[in-house]
């Protein structure tokens, strides 16, 4: 479907409505002291204007209050001045109340005084003193005005009522622009999208009237919700066709709507021609670029903003974390403290999972004592994300102390100390967790079993993993994916029973991905099993052809039985393969525990506790599982003599 032409001419701006200028206020001043004077004050038609004046002034609603209770008998019309103006005052219950006085002193009102009634009550979701107010109008014969029907259709809206909202609209008419408008609002703030475009569409068939901003807002944001691009795409071009001007809060909806879309291009040409723009529309442009990896142009926009809310911030500190740009996130979040903005929830989250990817402990240790410090309101996501930081950096001391002083615990939570327990070698508390677990009834996820298998490869309690394997599908309905079965031939090879993983490969009900052949492979250098290793090593070599680092294993499973020609059988693969060999010297940094695979010696490294050493020949480093690195998103990287490793 075509998109909409340009709409550029439509952007307009939305005014805040001007203050009362000072000489209004001084006039207003001079009239009610002359009317003291005169002895008028207590004259509603000669008071009127400047009752009228202070409670439409929120700053002066308590002179109107003083100026009513002046007057000894109210007439209608400044009955309905104060209604007014309580209506849309910080607190709407004393039009309410005021109206209920009015009743009292046999007053019955009329259309402006429901209308008022119905805002207030719209305001408070006062809904049974709505259709009270409502059985009046009936009573009177009000129901005919057209504005008291759009009056009571919000309020209805806004208590929730759809139904009698609806009702109230079925019933009218004669209907205007407000009375679409209202009934979309409640369908749209009860997230009834579906409604919003059936009304849309019925308002188009009608003929008679044309939408503007506000339905478009709400039109669009029910495509964004319901995900239907292509009604998107036309209502931009309802816009362009009809001459819809385009405020700053439908400038925001449409660059949300692109920017979800991934089409942060057409996003920005709204943002560029948008005669005014807030802090919203920054924030939607910078979520817009991150959605596609593009954060050089979010952090330019992010560079220029004049004013960042903790949105703005958090913004671009997520979508750094979910670049894998970790350094930069944590970077960010430094800078953040330094301006003294104060992170919600939602950028602890981010920023901790950050601190997990490049064990920045420090950071993260920070964070938690700001977060102990300036009381900031943490949930169940807080505190996964603390787990999961201080496991990643070694520490599952602290992981345990966050994890029991959680108030809620999710499969997430369990999960988390679970998998940090066994990467961390305290295989028996793994267990132990998992057994809690299961007893207080938490239903273990695809997650959990990987921690809990992990958990017995370290142990070496090869029985018991396969029990847990086992159970997976049997007990839990969990049907087992490749990372539980690399798992499960890790568990195999850690013990020296590398038949028995080969075997478990072969009755795969799937084809074995590279990881789960490098394990084996690794397996074999290790324990020296060269015949096997051939094996593995031309499958490696037949499923991924172009990666280097399925040579080197091979080339070094052949040194280490001193088969030169096997060494130089590899090098003449990669030759004729055309692959693209290592070049060093690199620079790797050890986030995790992790091993490396070094001629006959396996080196085990653990973040924060190892000396950094220069490669001597050529190597693989990868986490200890391979099956677990899609769980945290690592790779296995392949260095040759003259890298530097470094522990973080």
């Amino acid at each position: 479907m075509n998109r909409a032409k340009p709409i550029w001419r439509h952007l307009s701006t939305t005014a805040a409505p001007p203050k009362p200028p000072i000489t209004i206020l001084a006039s207003t001043k001079e009239l009610h002291a002359h009317l003291i004077r005169t002895h008028l004050h207590k004259d509603p038609s000669s008071i009127s204007d400047v009752l009228k004046f202070y409670t439409l002034s929120p700053p002066h609603l308590n002179k109107a209050h003083f100026i009513f209770n002046q007057i000894g008998q109210p007439t209608l019309m400044v009955w309905n001045l104060m209604i007014r103006g309580l209506s849309q005052s910080e607190k709407p219950s004393e039009a309410i109340r005021m109206y209920s006085r009015m009743r009292q002193q046999g007053l019955v009102g009329n259309n402006l005084t429901f209308i008022f009634v119905f805002k207030a009550c719209a305001r408070v979701s006062d809904v049974v003193c709505g259709q009270k107010a409502q059985a009046c109008v009936i009573k009177i014969g009000f129901e005919s005005y057209m504005y008291v029907s759009n009056a009571l259709i919000h309020m209805y809206s806004s208590c929730g009522d759809l139904s009698c909202a609806q009702k109230v609209f079925d019933e009218m008419h004669e209907r205007d622009l407000v009375s679409w408008n209202s009934l979309m609002c409640g369908y749209s703030q009860c997230n009834r999208y579906k409604e919003v475009l059936g009304l849309f569409e019925a308002m188009t068939v009608t003929g008679n009237v044309r939408a503007d901003a506000v339905t478009m807002v709400k039109v669009v944001l029910a495509c964004i919700q319901l995900g239907e691009w292509g009604i998107a795409d036309c209502m931009v071009k309802y816009v362009e066709d009809n001459h819809v001007g385009v405020d700053v809060y439908l400038g925001n909806t449409m660059i949300d709507m692109y920017g979800r879309r991934g089409l942060p291009r057409l996003a920005r040409e709204v943002f560029d021609r948008m005669r005014e723009r807030n802090v919203v529309s920054w924030n939607a442009m910078i979520n817009g670029y991150a959605k596609v990896g593009n954060l050089v142009d979010a952090r330019n926009l992010f560079d220029r903003m004049r004013n960042r809310d903790v949105i703005s911030w958090t913004s671009m500190i997520t979508g750094y974390s979910q670049a894998n740009q970790h350094a930069e996130a944590v970077s960010l979040f430094r800078e953040m403290m330094a301006a003294n903005v104060r992170p919600d929830k939602v950028t602890v989250a981010s920023v901790l999972s950050a601190c997990a990817h490049v064990g920045s402990l420090d950071v993260g240790e920070a964070v938690q004592e700001y977060i102990r410090n300036h009381g900031v309101k943490t949930d169940v996501y807080v505190g996964n994300a603390l787990i999961d930081m201080y496991c990643k950096c070694g520490v599952a001391e602290k992981a345990l102390a966050v994890f029991q002083g959680m108030d809620k615990k999710d499969s997430i939570s369990w999960t988390s100390v679970i998998s940090g327990l066994a990467v961390n070698g305290f295989a028996d508390s793994a267990h132990e967790f998992f057994s809690q677990m299961l007893k207080e009834g938490i239903r273990p996820t695809h997650s959990s079993f990987v921690g809990i298998l992990l958990a017995c490869a370290h142990a070496g309690l090869v029985d018991k993993g396969l029990e847990y394997f086992e159970s997976m599908e049997k007990v839990h309905g969990l049907k087992p994916e490749m990372k539980h079965y690399g798992c499960v031939v890790d568990l195999f090879s850690r013990s020296g029973k590398l038949q028995e993983a080969y075997e478990f490969m072969q009755n795969m009900p799937m084809v074995p991905d590279v990881i789960v052949w490098r394990i084996l492979l690794g397996a074999c250098q290790v324990h020296g099993n060269l015949a096997l290793a051939e094996i593995v090593s031309n499958k490696l070599i037949e499923l991924d052809p172009s990666n280097s680092g399925n040579y080197i294993l091979s080339s070094n499973n052949y040194a280490l039985s001193h088969r030169w020609d096997g060494v130089a059988k590899m090098r003449g693969l990669m030759d004729e393969s055309n692959v693209q060999k290592p070049f060093g010297p690199q620079d790797v940094r050890i986030q995790m525990k992790a091993v490396g695979i070094c001629g006959s010696d396996v080196h085990y490294l653990k973040a924060m506790r190892v000396a950094d050493f220069i490669v001597k020949e050529p190597m693989v480093i990868g986490y200890e599982c391979a099956g677990i690195i899609e769980e945290f998103g690592s790779e296995v990287k392949h260095l040759v003599p003259g890298d530097p490793v470094w522990h973080c």
